[in-house]
């Protein structure tokens, strides 16, 4: 197996086991607008396909090709990003949603992942899909990763509004005080 595939195939593992979890999860106190998180759905959707058709033979080209050794790297990366993101998820439980709509025991979780970063589902994602663009080395992938980053940017920004306004400016922003957005250890701005 080559590391390409083996990436392949550990992002089929975490997308059949996520979405198999997705029944896991609490009751919605209140809707938002789903409106607003369409431009980051869209976004994301393009993001997969980009860095799908990058395992397709025929593509705008390849950039770089990477030693077998830096493609197993990256695995490593790949599946430390994607047992992230399910870290997060389990610490969460079932106070996890797959909206930004509240859950009806809504609270601000501030240990375990949720206290590396304030999304870290989405960071792990990132350094995943990052990951898999460095090991791929095709247009397709890097243009993938660009938009997956655009989009969880505005998911992450978005979320952060509702909750500061669900959880209260004063909690939610001692918490946003304390710990980085989506980079570990990085400095958190006042």
């Amino acid at each position: 197996m080559t590391p390409g595939a083996a990436i392949a195939a550990a992002w089929i593992v975490w997308l059949l086991t996520w979405v198999l979890a997705a029944g896991w999860s609490a009751r919605t106190a209140s809707h938002h607008d789903l409106g607003s998180e369409s431009p980051s759905r869209v976004l994301t959707l393009a993001a997969i396909v980009m860095i799908m058709t990058s395992y397709w033979p025929m593509g705008f080209g390849v950039l770089w090709v990477s030693p077998p050794l830096v493609g197993w790297a990256t695995l490593t990366l790949v599946a430390g990003g994607l047992l992230f993101t399910w870290a997060a998820r389990l610490h969460l439980g079932p106070l996890w949603s797959s909206t930004s709509a509240p859950t009806e025991d809504h609270r601000i979780v501030d240990t375990g992942p949720y206290g590396i970063v304030r999304h870290p589902v989405y960071a792990g994602l990132l350094l995943a899909v990052i990951a898999t663009a460095a090991e791929r080395g095709r247009v397709e992938a890097v243009a993938g990763a660009l938009v997956l980053i655009a989009a969880v940017s505005l998911r992450a920004k978005l979320e952060e509004r509702f909750l500061r306004r669900d959880l209260g400016d004063d909690a939610y922003g001692a918490y946003r005080r304390r710990v980085p957005m989506l980079i570990p250890f990085a400095k958190v701005r006042t």
